[in-house]
């Protein structure tokens, strides 16, 4: 609210104001029968909410009303929760997959949290990190193919990019920003010797596995939307398939299971389409105005020709921007002002858009407005600004991802095999490298030189060249011989991160 109003006072206050930001000003009439045009409020965030967010809200309501979302979270628990810090694996897997469909990551972490967050508490996470780790996946959720959170579609809608060829390239990047993710908790868990819990206290693996039909709303959307079917359809299809596999359960959906399900989509998704529709005033004030355009020419004109000092200001404009909104409202708000400034500077349309994408959705874990992490630590009871910090740090990865796909179109599935093949397998080592440098472990206790230096490997395997990728590889192996038989984990401590 606080920066629709700065935008709403722009548009009066332009003949008053200095260099760019002056413009001629606009009386009441003209620009209220400019803002209450598909130009403004009723433009494409509002656009794109009511018609794919709020089904993808109602989904999501959907399975919580049958059970059939706590079921992913018993399975991963089944699966993983007796390893080495095994709840926080299972957070990862379980928000990441409910993260995808809800279109909110603050939203995702109330619902998963719930679960979750008490389960790491207890195998001896602080309260701040149990809230970070379910914080950074459930926001990584909001980058996951193929749903983005209704990303994709909102991205298809302004760039006029096919749906499909926004997915295929979205993939890479976001298994592995999850990979890292997984690096972090369980580099955490290792450093501090944390066990799992015991299997007693764990669902049954094999009952679980007999419930596998349970899955089929979500492979059915899946399926759906691969399938080339309207959006509208495949949301309906998968909402269909939710109701009709809660039968084989003791959560049956009847009818007053179902207008509970949609009264409960209908308030999660008010916040949002409000949010959005402040969102399109504000777009609307930067089309009005002109300071969009100015904008743009004053980044040119700063990065000085340098497209990585334009893409470092997108990112900071970017996370600025999705301070208080939720991804998609950010999203918009943010391609409207820098993609065009930084698509100019010959950067692919595809690539600045998810970069920028990429950033307006980490902006919900990042320091000082987290809005993510602060809905975490609400339910571990942790402190807000310690969280934000924490889960900034566990999201680590994604700050330096869409650099890599800048720098290595590959990774976006743009060229051959083996060079997709090539940086993959040298971007996961990468940010191996700087998981491991943040957590302070690799092969045993890593002092500040070590971490520095690992750093500096993981960083040189951005380019994706061989040569940078070589150096990388050498100041790792050095480590790793020196490493070796170094500091063994200490031992259990509750409370340790």
């Amino acid at each position: 609210m606080f920066i629709a109003g700065v935008f709403v006072a722009y548009a009066f206050a332009g003949p008053w104001l200095p260099g760019i930001f002056e413009h001629r000003g606009y009386d009441v009439k003209r620009f209220f029968s400019y803002i209450f045009t598909d130009n403004g409020v009723l433009g494409a965030p509002i656009a794109i909410s009511s018609t794919y967010i709020i089904l993808f809200v109602v989904f999501a309501a959907f399975l919580q009303t049958t059970r059939v979302g706590e079921y992913f979270v018993n399975l991963a628990f089944a699966a993983a929760g007796h390893r080495r810090g095994g709840p926080a694996k299972v957070a990862i897997f379980a928000s990441g997959l409910m993260g995808m469909i809800n279109g909110t990551s603050a939203g995702n972490v109330v619902a998963t949290g719930s679960l979750t967050i008490p389960m790491m508490k207890k195998v001896g996470y602080k309260p701040q990190t149990s809230a970070a780790v379910e914080a950074a996946a459930s926001t990584g959720g909001q980058i996951m193919p193929p749903i983005m959170g209704a990303g994709a579609f909102i991205m298809a809608e302004i760039t006029g990019i096919s749906y499909m060829e926004i997915v295929y390239a979205a993939i890479i990047p976001a298994v592995l920003y999850f990979i890292s993710v997984y690096f972090m908790v369980d580099l955490a868990a290792k450093r501090s010797g944390m066990q799992g819990l015991p299997r007693d206290q764990l669902p049954k693996l094999g009952k679980l596995i007999r419930q596998v039909y349970l899955f089929m709303p979500i492979l059915v959307l899946i399926y759906a939307l691969f399938a080339g079917y309207s959006v509208i359809r495949c949301g309906t299809l998968a909402m269909i398939t939710a109701a009709v596999v809660s039968w084989l359960t003791p959560h049956r959906m009847g009818p007053r299971q179902l207008f509970q399900a949609l009264d409960s989509g209908a308030r999660m998704v008010l916040q949002l389409v409000a949010v959005c529709a402040t969102a399109g005033i504000i777009v609307g004030v930067i089309a009005l105005t002109g300071i969009g355009s100015r904008f743009s020419t004053v980044l040119l004109t700063l990065a000085d020709q340098s497209q990585i000092l334009a893409l470092f200001f997108a990112m900071v404009v970017s996370i600025i921007l999705g301070m208080g909104m939720p991804t998609t409202a950010a999203y918009a708000v943010a391609a409207s002002v820098i993609a065009p400034g930084v698509i100019n500077l010959g950067v692919a349309p595809l690539t600045a858009h998810l970069f920028i994408f990429y950033f307006a959705v980490m902006s919900a874990i990042t320091p000082p407005v987290a809005l993510a992490a602060y809905a975490g630590s609400a339910l571990a009871g942790s402190n807000p600004i310690r969280t934000s910090f924490e889960s900034f740090k566990i999201g680590l990865a994604a700050f330096v991802v869409p650099y890599m796909f800048f720098y290595s179109p590959a990774m976006l599935l743009q060229g051959n095999a083996f060079e997709i093949f090539h940086i993959s397998v040298t971007a996961i080592i990468g940010v191996y490298l700087l998981s491991c440098a943040v957590q302070g472990w690799f092969f045993g206790l890593a002092g500040n030189a070590v971490r520095a230096v690992l750093i500096v490997a993981g960083l040189t395997m951005i380019a994706g060249g061989w040569l940078t990728d070589a150096i990388g590889l050498g100041l790792a192996l050095v480590l790793a011989v020196m490493q070796k038989g170094r500091g063994a984990p200490s031992p259990a401590a509750q409370g340790g991160d």
